[in-house]
């Protein structure tokens, strides 16, 4: 797999059309269409893997692991939309009804940035 079919494959997963990614990691638009042709540079690769929470390892295809050890960033959304992993709290597993309730509550919060300043 290309570098631009792990990028594709990886923002789906995470909800991005590659337009969104590109705007979020502070790039042009349709700057990572270009990447079927050309490689990116270093720092907007990495810029791309922070938004994904993977690695540039992966991205480039050096890697099949999409854990990004550099990290310590947890991908809170990723880890409650994910029906195969299984999640408890105090011991016990939480129920998918809960997860809903958890999601709920998480998307009613304002995007901030960097400085905890509400967007």
């Amino acid at each position: 797999m290309t570098l631009y079919e792990r990028t594709i494959s990886i923002s789906k997963k995470r909800g991005y059309s590659l337009k969104n990614l590109a705007i979020k990691a502070g790039l042009a638009e349709n700057s990572i269409y270009d990447w079927k042709k050309s490689t990116p540079k270093a720092d907007n690769l990495q810029k791309v893997a922070d938004i994904l929470h993977v690695s540039t390892d992966y991205l480039l295809g050096r890697t099949d692991s999409t854990e990004n050890f550099s990290s310590n960033t947890l991908a809170m959304d990723e880890a409650l939309e994910d029906d195969e992993l299984i999640l408890s709290f105090q011991g016990k597993e939480v129920t998918p009804e809960y997860r809903d309730a958890i999601l709920a509550i998480l998307r009613t919060m304002p995007d901030r940035d960097e400085n905890g300043k509400e967007i």
